[in-house]
């Protein structure tokens, strides 16, 4: 039996001038699928009745067609594609072949700009044509058990957020991870790629829970810079101290409030700058 967006293992029923025709294995010569002289650099060689290892899939005319071009993806696969199009019927996607990847209107969990990449699963619809889904997240895993992730950097793609402003991320693009939305002081959106998330723990359903951050000490030296630089550039002043509301911190340097005393803390230690209720003031 055929298998539409995999890989199938056919045998050459007979030639022609614009390619060969691969026994579809039913019994009918009407059934032979055409694999195009400009799908294959190994017409020559072939000849009828060797097998040939090739990805099926439907042409313009809804007509099975082989290739033994590679596709970015085949069925039941997670991949990072472009967008080229989006219509009212749906969204296309560069899927490395001739053919565009097809998306539906109600498989856009979120809107899709053209010339962007997000993250899709690769399926055979109900009319048994190829088509993609941003609905990704019952098709990701989870680690084994025994794995240790303790000290594992991962690199992930957002495909969505929690109601509480988490952001759900596919880390490796396979496994289902979360930013907590106490943890990510930067703006994402979905089809972003994050790279150096640290691990903090796996949850009992799985889940990994990653960080963007450093460790609390690599943190606190980088944050301390950061402020150190902005002070310079405003000349020496800045209407920000140890009081000043998180939603500030968060919207000036992208920071905890904790994190931002911490490093408040560390510049008055090493007599760098001073604070008062208007602010802080770098020490000259």
């Amino acid at each position: 039996m055929i298998r539409i967006g995999e890989y199938n293992e056919l045998k050459v029923a007979r030639k022609c001038d614009f390619g060969l025709f691969l026994d579809a294995e039913t019994g009918s010569t009407k059934d032979d699928i055409l694999l195009p002289i400009k799908d294959t650099s190994d017409i020559d060689d072939l000849e009828v009745g060797n097998s040939i290892n090739v990805f099926i899939y439907r042409d313009s005319k809804d007509r099975l067609i082989a290739t033994t071009k590679h596709p970015y993806a085949v069925v039941g696969e997670i991949a990072y594609l472009k967008v080229v199009s989006n219509t009212r019927i749906g969204a296309f996607l560069d899927f490395g072949l001739e053919r565009d990847l097809f998306v539906p209107i109600k498989e856009q969990g979120y809107l899709i700009e053209p010339d962007k990449k997000y993250l899709f699963y690769v399926y055979v619809d109900k009319t048994n044509r190829l088509a993609a889904t941003t609905y990704i997240d019952k098709f990701l895993q989870v680690p084994d058990a025994e794995e240790d992730l303790s000290k594992k950097e991962f690199s992930g793609t957002v495909y969505g957020f929690q109601t509480n402003g988490s952001v759900m991320i596919a880390l490796e693009n396979k496994y289902r991870g979360v930013i907590l939305n106490k943890e990510c002081f930067i703006k994402v959106s979905q089809g972003d790629t994050l790279t150096n998330l640290r691990f903090e723990k796996q949850f009992e359903d799985g889940i990994i829970c990653v960080t963007p951050r450093k460790y609390p000490k690599d943190e606190r030296i980088e944050l301390e810079h950061k402020i150190y630089e902005y002070l310079k550039d405003n000349n020496g002043f800045m209407p920000y101290n140890d009081k000043s509301s998180p939603e500030d911190i968060k919207r000036v340097f992208k920071e905890s409030k904790n994190y931002f005393k911490n490093a408040l803390g560390g510049l008055m230690k090493k007599g760098l700058i001073s604070q008062d209720k208007s602010g802080t003031k770098l020490i000259k």
